[in-house]
């Protein structure tokens, strides 16, 4: 084999490699390409997506409200029981001053 035929056939390998790998290139982005259709579901998910995390963040925001609404109450709640239970407090010390003064005039 002399140089020009090497040459020849150095080129002609090169050129089959080269013809393959764009055949092979070709022929794998034919298959994996994403269609219109696969584009289109994919922006339906976005959009439920996006609408999905909207209601979460208003969920948040009513639960806290309402966590604080109830926090509130709780605590108005607490100050009346406490009020309520110094009136009943005094209202027992009065009726135990009562019966100690109505059994003292009994006994004079």
């Amino acid at each position: 084999m002399n140089r020009t035929e090497f040459i020849a056939v150095t080129a002609t390998l090169l050129f089959v490699a080269f013809a393959l790998g764009w055949f092979a290139y070709w022929l794998l982005h034919r298959f994996t390409r994403v269609s219109q259709a696969d584009m289109g579901e994919l922006d339906r998910m976005a959009q439920s997506l996006h609408e999905a995390e909207e209601t979460r963040d208003q969920a948040i925001i009513y639960i806290q409200d309402r966590e604080a609404d109830l926090t509130s109450q709780i605590s108005q709640t607490e100050a009346e029981l406490r009020a309520a239970m110094e009136g009943l407090r005094d209202a027992r010390r009065e009726a135990e001053e009562l019966r100690s003064y109505i059994e003292r005039m009994n006994a004079s």
